[in-house]
């Protein structure tokens, strides 16, 4: 089975991973470094992110 193209933009992913506090890690190890539990909350915080953005569309 083939892997997906990531959906969310390099920058997008830095900007999160701040926000959440472990960005630190993915500078000195890269995103393989990061645990699954803030990957994780990586998506949520994204999927947060693009329902408030459907909302104020509206």
């Amino acid at each position: 089975m083939g892997r997906r193209r990531g959906m969310m933009s390099d920058a997008l992913k830095e900007e999160i991973a701040k926000e959440l506090g472990f960005y630190d890690t993915v500078q000195k190890e890269g995103w393989g470094g990061i645990r699954s539990r803030d990957a994780g909350n990586m998506v949520k915080y994204a999927i947060a992110m693009a329902e408030q953005s459907m909302q104020d569309k509206q």
